[in-house]
């Protein structure tokens, strides 16, 4: 037991910094990402010994932390109510136009659901393969594809309304 609770010990402070990397990919929120990954590894140390295979354990992982957002999304999407506007973006505090590209990106992420946000994250965050992606989240390889498709076109039209908005 000791041993065990060692190499988890170790595993999580060599992959801390990756894992709450592609916790903050999950959520646009950098508390709420920690929170995410602190939970992942709550749920993963009660399993720790029934992974075999140790160097598939940030795969594991991440499954963790998909399916964890993924509870708290739709907890969450009870309490919420839709309104006509949206709330006035926050305006960008450090100056940095890279900053605000991305805080853009992750609101914008933010409108897709769950699964669709996943494959996006999976894909193009992480640079899974289709093959990958597909094993990780349980579907085909056709699925991934095909919800990789909607996802970016959804994208695509919100960062177009958006900027059309802000033109306006």
């Amino acid at each position: 037991m000791a041993a065990e609770v060692l190499d988890f010990e170790e595993y999580v402070r060599t992959r801390q910094d990756a894992l709450l990397r592609s916790a903050r990919r999950l959520v646009t929120d950098p508390m709420e990402a920690q929170d995410l990954l602190q939970t992942a590894l709550a749920r993963t140390y009660g399993r720790w010994d029934g992974i075999a295979d140790k160097s598939l354990a940030d795969a594991y992982l991440r499954r963790v932390m998909i399916n964890t957002r993924t509870e708290w999304w739709r907890s969450r999407r009870l309490q919420e109510v839709p309104t006509e506007h949206l709330p006035d973006v926050v305006g960008v505090e450090d100056g940095s136009e890279q900053r605000a590209d991305r805080e853009l990106l992750m609101e914008v992420l933010g409108t897709l659901a769950p699964k669709q946000r996943s494959v996006v994250v999976l894909r193009h965050w992480e640079q899974m393969s289709t093959e990958d992606t597909a094993r990780a989240l349980g579907m085909s390889p056709g699925t991934v594809k095909s919800t990789l498709h909607r996802a970016l076109a959804r994208l695509r039209e919100e960062l177009k309304r958006r900027t059309v908005e802000c033109a306006a």
